[in-house]
């Protein structure tokens, strides 16, 4: 039966692994979560609904089209409620049966599907499409039980099955993979879509539809869904590198070509991995057991390092294709359970686990040595979906300490006075204007249901699935009525190798005879992450005869003869065909990739971000805007305090004359506008004003952070000894949070730092006297913040579609406003690294090309 897997992997597992938590404990959390959520959902339903998404810096909704793009991450939003449908089967979970029955009449009165907007074909799949199927299930379930939603008579479901039909034009391809794009009134291809022109789309956009296809075919009786998202995995299947059984990351949806053939588990390819095991566990076809525990068994030889999960390339899977990991693979864990596969999950979580100590939140990408690439975190729920699939498996008490751990970051960090802001720097703690649907749809079911106890529950949360989205889908759907001729383009039943198939389920009770295990494995991981140290490097062919190891760009010194000639070895002081072997060569693109990326974040490095944040009512620290340096003044990284005081606006606003309203600047933080002047003179008329700090605002409307890369502040080409205080750059969107928390409560006092304090803890926190009413429940906060690493990576994150779509890299453009080159001598050395740089870019993107055309 397709249930057993499922229901033997979330058995309860051993107890007295540990220090049990209290029941009280457990309720006092339980209760936490659920206030959280009441924070998130009902801000979301004051200031934003019906928008899709709530802004929470601002207090409005985001409306496609009003707000400045932000590129792909829009293509999630449809007009249509967004936030509200993710969040159906929340309410039911969490017992809010009375808010669940209004909001889904809310939904079949005001939610219109046939909108003249473009959207993602796979994040409506599994938000809308799965919010829909997930508020079903729940409006059933209660209606049969016979006390609620007697009315409901399958409306969400008739809605899904109209939203299906309107997502199926993208199917319309000779691979039968869809296009990543379908305009919801027009289809595809035609004059009026505005789409339909792409060649491209990330394996899990192909490849996480089965589920709710399959669920929307078996609610309706109509097979067109199911065989279509069937026919989509079977060519993914047939694509796959035969040699590695692994998938790349981006495929053209017309000729099945590779265009991304770097493979992990993380963004682009995760939710594709997770469908082909749950498709198993809802639809009771062996087929897709059989394709997961063949491409499984690759992913455990090539990709998983234990604790560390890394991208390979498909065709040479012994040679890594980045130095880096991105939180999306967080996931991966919690997958492992359902598989049964404990010990690798215990590792890679323990390593998460620890990362998310380390900086407060997983950033959206970390290094092999644990530090921080990408600086986001958009309120993921990945981690806390593994923790709580752990928690079942093992019953070890550690994993409700690490559920704890994140509320209190969730409430330390993330909450705002209208909801929770995902986070811009993890190492700063500034802000985002940002909550996404995802945060309701997924991170307080899993919470809830990691502090929940059976008694908790109004119905049995094993009898369902959940989906990427962790929207709920019925078990009873395996016995469902569905067309028995669906299709199939590929291997028959009789073809499977038997001896890559594990029919076996494992009782999680036998796999932890010693209580100290799960801790034993996590002891020397916990030591890794602390200490930073770098992975051990993964296994490679040493050619016979070199006499040396690969050499590692970050050990390269330019004027080391040795090295100079390692480099000729490989082919890089000319060209790769000069290389003296094909293993040298392969050495040498290697070392190009990573003396790039350690050039481009020497560069990073030099721009360090900055956070202002609103310590006053009613934000009391709860806001924080990324700011962007200077190059001169006060350095605030070497501050402990930072500087702070009240805000006031400079006259002349622009700052390029003699202040006029000194009496107001003296002893106050300056706002000022951006142009008309260099940066130093403004600096010093506040200052000669009496101004201790100064802020300016970007005078180009619509920029932000969000989109644009950090902003450093220069000098004027003389010497800048004589500004000692801080002034910090602010981007129209965020100087517009300020100036309108000005606006409304004008006294505002703001905190100039390296990185944000302590927040929200209580008003008293920073010397103010509390009002009851913005003292919302709390845990205890009284743990003091880690000390923040080094700043790296201070570009900005270009955003990237989240869940299962690509990963996209920084941004690399800078304001060329008032800026300076470095001054003084280069040496030799740098010199000749630079311009090596520049033609190892040509020669990799030449290796690249040969590669594809030999392949």
């Amino acid at each position: 039966m397709p249930g057993v897997l499922f229901s033997l992997m979330l058995l309860g597992g051993l107890c007295g692994l540990g220090q049990a938590m209290s029941r009280e404990e457990k309720s006092k959390l339980r209760n936490q979560v659920v206030e959280m959520f009441d924070h998130a959902y009902q801000n979301y339903m004051d200031h934003a609904y019906p928008a899709d998404e709530l802004m929470p810096l601002t207090c409005r909704g985001r409306v496609r089209g009003l707000e400045p793009s932000r590129g792909d991450v829009d293509d999630a939003l449809g007009k249509f409620s967004l936030t509200l449908i993710d969040t159906l089967d929340t309410l039911v979970l969490l017992n809010k049966t009375t808010e669940f029955d209004v909001a889904v009449r809310r939904v079949l009165t005001d939610v219109r599907l046939d909108n003249d907007i473009v959207v993602s074909v796979f994040e409506t799949n599994i938000r809308v499409l799965g919010g829909l199927l997930g508020g079903h299930s729940m409006a059933v379930m209660l209606r049969d039980g016979g006390q609620h939603m007697q009315w409901y008579q399958d409306e969400l479901l008739h809605m899904a099955k109209d939203l299906g039909l309107r997502l199926l034009p993208a199917f319309n391809t000779s691979s039968g993979l869809p296009y990543p794009r379908v305009n919801l009134k027009f289809g595809v291809r035609g004059p009026e879509t505005r789409t339909g022109t792409e060649t491209d789309t990330c394996t899990a956009c192909a490849g996480t539809m089965i589920l709710e296809f399959a669920a929307l075919s078996r609610f309706t009786g109509d097979p067109v869904f199911e065989a279509h998202a069937r026919r989509a995995l079977d060519f993914l299947w047939e694509k796959r590198q035969r040699h590695s059984n692994l998938v790349g990351t981006t495929i053209n949806i017309h000729s099945g070509e590779w265009v991304r053939r770097d493979s992990g588990v993380g963004a682009g390819i995760d939710s594709y991995y997770e469908y082909l095991l749950k498709a198993y566990i809802l639809l009771g076809d062996d087929l897709f057991l059989q394709r997961f525990n063949i491409h499984y068994a690759s992913i455990m030889k090539y990709i998983s390092q234990p604790p560390l999960l890394l991208d390979v390339h498909i065709h040479k899977p012994l040679l890594p294709a980045r130095t880096w990991m991105d939180s999306l693979l967080a996931f991966f864990p919690g997958l492992q359970v359902l598989k049964g596969d404990i010990r690798p999950a215990i590792e890679t979580h323990e390593m998460l686990y620890q990362v998310t100590k380390k900086h407060n939140f997983l950033p959206e990408a970390f290094t092999t040595d644990f530090r921080v690439h990408w600086a986001q975190h958009p309120l993921r729920p990945e981690f806390a979906e593994s923790t709580y699939f752990l928690y079942k498996a093992t019953g070890d008490p550690y994993y409700l300490e690490a559920g704890r751990t994140i509320l209190d970051n969730l409430n330390r960090f993330a909450r705002v006075p209208c909801g929770f802001a995902a986070m811009k720097d993890v190492r700063t703690g500034s802000h985002e204007d940002r909550m996404d649907s995802f945060f309701l749809a997924e991170m307080f079911k899993y919470l809830f249901l990691l502090f929940a106890d059976a008694e908790d529950l109004t119905f049995d949360v094993e009898d369902y699935i959940f989906t990427t989205e962790a929207h709920l889908l019925p078990l009873s759907l395996s016995t469902a009525p569905h067309s028995s001729s669906i299709p199939s383009n590929t291997t028959s039943k009789e073809e499977l190798d038997d001896s890559n198939f594990d029919w076996t389920c494992p009782n999680t009770r036998l796999l932890f005879p010693d209580p100290a295990f799960p801790r034993k494995l996590r002891d020397p991981i916990r030591s890794a992450v602390d200490k930073s140290c770098p992975r051990p490097p993964p296994y490679r062919y040493v050619e016979p005869g070199m006499g040396h190891p690969p050499l590692r760009a970050q050990d390269f010194m330019a004027n080391n003869p040795e090295h100079l000639e390692l480099l000729r070895r490989m082919g890089l002081v000319q060209h790769a065909t000069q290389a003296v072997s094909a293993v040298a060569a392969e050495d040498g693109v290697r070392f190009m990739q990573e003396m790039m990326e350690l050039s481009s974040q020497q560069q990073k490095e030099q721009l360090p971000p900055r956070a202002i944040q609103i310590v006053s009512h009613p934000f009391f620290g709860r806001v924080v805007l990324t700011a962007g340096p200077a190059q001169f003044g006060l350095d605030l990284s070497k501050s402990s305090t930072g500087v702070r005081g009240f805000a006031t606006v400079a006259e002349p606003y622009s700052g390029c004359s003699e202040i006029t309203n000194a009496e107001y600047v003296r002893g106050h933080i300056a706002l000022l506008q951006r142009g008309q002047c260099m940066f130093a003179e403004k600096a010093r008329h506040i200052q000669k004003a009496g101004a201790i700090g100064g802020i300016v605002i970007d005078d180009n409307e619509g920029s932000s952070s969000d989109t644009a890369p950090l902003f450093q502040m220069a000098g004027d080409g003389r010497s800048t000894d004589d500004i000692p205080m801080p002034l910090l750059f602010l981007f129209h969107k965020e100087g517009n949070i300020l100036l309108e928390a000005l606006k409304e409560y004008r006294e505002v006092e703001v905190l100039l730092s390296d990185k944000a304090r302590d927040r929200g803890v209580s008003p008293c926190t920073f010397g103010l006297d509390p009002d009851p009413r913005d003292c919302p429940l709390r845990l205890s906060l009284s743990e003091e913040e880690e000390a923040a690493g080094a700043a790296e990576d201070a570009t900005s994150l270009e955003e990237y579609a989240t869940d299962g779509a690509d990963l996209a890299p920084p941004i690399e453009e800078r304001d060329s406003e008032d800026r300076e080159e470095p001054e003084g001598d280069t040496d030799s050395g740098s010199q000749q690294v630079d311009e090596l740089l520049a033609d190892w870019r040509e020669d990799l993107e030449a290796f690249q090309q040969m590669e594809k055309d030999e392949l």
